[in-house]
């Protein structure tokens, strides 16, 4: 399970530290793709293995094509390198808006990876609305 929310910064080569407690649970392959609310989703490859399964166990006609086709269109597998770095690909970092500052959120089964001031807007908007 993954909880707990951090704040990293980009190296030169853009590319970011995961926070430790997460490397364990996320192993060393790990597939991102686009979210709702425009962050990313990081998954450990074994739980969108069984994402992956689920849907195609809802078939074509059960499962939201439009939402399908707009994560696993967006998805790409990467490697975390020995020291825990991960290189988003260009196409999703346009997509999340990820600049220097980043928000990295654990969320039960996945993690999520914000830009700093969109996931800032979002935060208070949840504390109004759950506080």
């Amino acid at each position: 399970m993954f909880i707990g929310e951090y704040t990293h910064t980009a190296d030169e080569k853009n590319r970011f530290s995961l926070p430790a407690k997460f490397r364990n649970g996320l192993g060393k392959r790990v597939v991102v793709t686009r979210g709702k609310d425009h962050c990313l989703s990081l998954y450990p490859h074994k739980t969108w293995v069984s994402i992956s399964e689920e849907v195609k166990k809802l078939g074509h006609i059960e499962s939201d094509h439009r939402y399908a086709r707009f994560t696993f269109s967006g998805a790409s597998e990467i490697e975390i390198d020995s020291i825990g770095r991960i290189l988003i690909p260009e196409f999703l970092r346009e997509f999340a808006g990820l600049k220097n500052q980043i928000v990295i959120t654990g969320v039960h089964d996945r993690v999520e990876i914000w830009n700093e001031k969109r996931w800032t807007t979002y935060r208070r908007k949840l504390e109004s609305e759950y506080a």
